[in-house]
């Protein structure tokens, strides 16, 4: 039923298509004409204009043939997480690399060419089935923004199932954690570092003060916090008058996050109060956590059809989004299944041909059961 050399000419055509976040449109185009030339139902949605880039989520539709069999979805994302300009594919022993100084990109190409030779192979054999759609995203790798953007919810389909984590195929997740972000100034006073330093205030001192105070790292079994970024200072002899922290937290347990986030601003106000500095923070949520109980339909059929084809994994967590934080927000239950890629976003990222075939046996299978 599934064609082998198509799926692996599908994964290296999509991964030779640069497509970092905001800057899809030729990828796109791409998949467009692709789904068009095999008989589904196409079309854009008005991702971009609400996100800022160059291009839409691509919505598209093979009608069922079942009318009461419910209508599943399909879901994976166009962006890399930095380009792909000039890549170079190899191939060792059925394993995609990249040959060239850049990411391959199998995060998220090795959940796109299977979705999409999925359909493919059930439209070919003409399988009993309900409808079923794919929704491709953009811009996930910044942000889910693509699948914010997204009225999936106007979209006729009862769950759904993301591919976008990495392995084993044949797995799911179905507990996801919180994430907060914390963006932060700290306003400090500029002075003459060898002349008058008494009469500044050091933004990086007072930065550096509340992060030796602050717990960050693993937390405990839920809950995780990190600062990523901080940059400052104008000069070698010039007081710091400002600093720009970048910091996260995550968590399965909503309370435990309050808690942390709590705890990261507090250290920072009492740093900023003793040294008499300025404080801006913009706390934002990044996404909010979603537990989907294995009694309901979409993690019933993904166990069964994994199962049915050999798979036999326990259900897994992470604290990792994915564009099923956006769809399952928007009211539509959605999992996330397990992929081949590995090592993502580094340059040793890589994915099996064994595994892009596992993946498109599930998805067809996924389509079966769903309909059963």
């Amino acid at each position: 039923m599934i064609n082998e050399n198509r799926l692996f000419k599908l994964f290296e055509d999509l991964c030779l298509i640069d497509a970092p976040a905001l800057s899809e449109r030729e990828c796109v185009d791409w998949t467009k004409s692709y789904l068009e030339k095999i008989g589904l139902e196409v079309w854009e949605d008005h991702a971009g204009s609400r996100i800022g880039g160059d291009a839409n989520n691509v919505i598209a539709k093979l009608p069922g043939t079942l009318p009461d069999a419910p209508s599943i979805f399909f879901s994976a994302h166009f962006d890399t997480v930095e380009p792909t300009e000039g890549l170079k594919i190899g191939l060792r022993d059925g394993v995609y690399y990249s040959d060239s100084d850049t990411i391959l990109g199998a995060d998220d190409k090795a959940g796109m060419a299977p979705a999409i030779e999925a359909v493919h192979a059930i439209a070919e054999a003409n399988m009993p089935r309900g409808d079923i759609y794919l929704v491709l995203c953009v811009a996930e790798e910044i942000g889910l923004k693509g699948a914010f953007a997204c009225d999936i919810q106007d979209i006729d389909v009862d769950f759904g199932y993301v591919f976008d984590t990495g392995p084993p195929v044949g797995s799911f997740v179905n507990l996801v954690g919180h994430h907060d972000k914390l963006d932060i100034t700290v306003i400090g006073k500029p002075a003459h570092a060898g002349k008058h330093p008494e009469d500044g205030i050091n933004a990086i001192h007072v930065a550096s003060t509340a992060m030796a105070r602050m717990k960050i790292g693993r937390i405990d079994e839920d809950t995780t916090s990190n600062i990523g970024i901080i940059s400052g200072g104008t000069a070698r002899n010039v007081v710091a008058a400002q600093v720009q922290i970048m910091g996260e937290a995550r968590s399965f347990d909503k309370s435990k996050l309050e808690a942390q986030t709590s705890h990261m601003k507090s250290c920072l106000k009492q740093a900023a109060s003793e040294f008499g500095a300025k404080l801006e923070i913009d706390h934002q949520t990044a996404y909010e956590g979603y537990h989907i109980p294995e009694t309901e339909k979409v993690v019933q059929v993904a166990l069964s059809a994994a199962k049915s084809i050999g798979f036999d994994f326990p259900l897994r967590k992470t604290l990792g989004g994915s564009d099923a934080n956006a769809f399952n927000s928007k009211g539509v239950p959605t999992i996330v299944c397990g992929t081949g890629m590995e090592e993502i976003h580094t340059h040793e990222e890589h994915v099996s041909q064994k595994d892009l075939v596992d993946l498109t046996r599930l998805a067809i299978e996924l389509a079966r059961t769903a309909a059963s």
